[in-house]
């Protein structure tokens, strides 16, 4: 049976007068996929920089793989990979020498930089200097970096921001993998979209606090509604949609009386997405 791969007990940060971080408590289990979810400024960076040695709790606690964060910092970075949002390559070394670089500081042997660069699509231009990368090469590259120690525990704060679609996919894909492979994921983004299709979990951070923490399914079936969305024509040709919420007792008659009564063109159904949720349990957009 899986473990605790993260645990936080009420853990605080302020910077200043200002409590970036509100007394969280939470815990991810081994080999799961903890979509964090929330606006800029909610505290989801700052909870990582906690989780990973940047920042030290101002109070609380943080375990990690059964370390406290605080007093074994140095031990619990050689077991995770991190991949911040903005990137931090040597742009002057080629993106192979980069990973070789990270391969020493690490102590992993028999490093293979390019079947890793492969994994991520970087192959034949292994030995290019990273100053010539577009923004979405340098962010793959970036995952790979992550990947160099086969990290137990992935940090991954917002990893497709800003990329085009096949190079989102690719992360995506890798992310899955890793999973696959037993490592846990914990992952910042402001995609609802993707948080939805990766994570096992979501967590809503606002104002500092979690506001919510369950599965995306979970909370669909708590805060949202299923409805039938149809789009039907009038006599005149004007095209009209309609809508019939399920699950109520007078569904099975508004879906008769829908195509008894109405010319229907397209019909499909039609769940809350987690951005609705978000907003319904907050009152504000994930990208505020």
């Amino acid at each position: 049976m899986a473990g605790d791969a993260i645990v936080a007990e009420e853990l605080t940060y302020s910077y200043g007068e200002l409590v970036a971080v509100d007394h969280i408590s939470f815990k991810i289990a081994e080999g799961e996929i903890l979509g964090f979810l929330g606006p800029n400024g909610a505290g989801k960076t700052t909870t990582v920089k906690m989780l990973t040695g940047q920042l030290k709790p101002k109070g609380g606690k943080a375990v990690v793989l059964g370390m406290d964060v605080a007093s074994d910092a140095g031990k619990v970075r050689g077991e995770i990979g991190v991949c911040f949002e903005q990137t931090n390559l040597y742009e002057q070394m080629s993106a192979l020498e980069n990973l070789q670089l990270f391969a020493r500081l690490f102590g992993v042997g028999d490093f293979d930089g390019k079947t890793l660069l492969k994994r991520v699509g970087l192959d034949g231009r292994e030995k290019d200097k990273v100053e010539g990368y577009s923004k979405g090469m340098k962010q793959r590259l970036m995952v790979a970096r992550s990947l160099v120690n086969r990290p137990r525990i992935l940090f991954l704060d917002e990893p497709t921001a800003g990329l085009d679609p096949t190079s989102a996919e690719a992360i995506c894909s890798i992310i899955l993998e890793e999973r696959a492979r037993g490592a846990t994921v914990f992952l910042t983004t402001h995609d609802m979209m993707e948080a939805d299709k990766l994570s096992d979990r979501v967590a809503f951070m606002n104002g500092g606090k979690i506001v919510a923490l369950d599965t995306p399914h979970n909370l669909k079936q708590q805060y949202g509604k299923r409805a039938l969305k149809a789009k039907i024509q009038t006599p005149t040709g004007e095209l009209l949609d309609r809508e019939v919420v399920l699950d109520q007792p007078e569904t099975p008659d508004l879906v008769h009386k829908l195509f008894a009564g109405e010319r229907v063109v397209t019909i499909h159904s039609e769940e809350a997405t987690l951005e609705d949720i978000f907003i319904k349990i907050t009152g504000r957009g994930l990208k505020e």
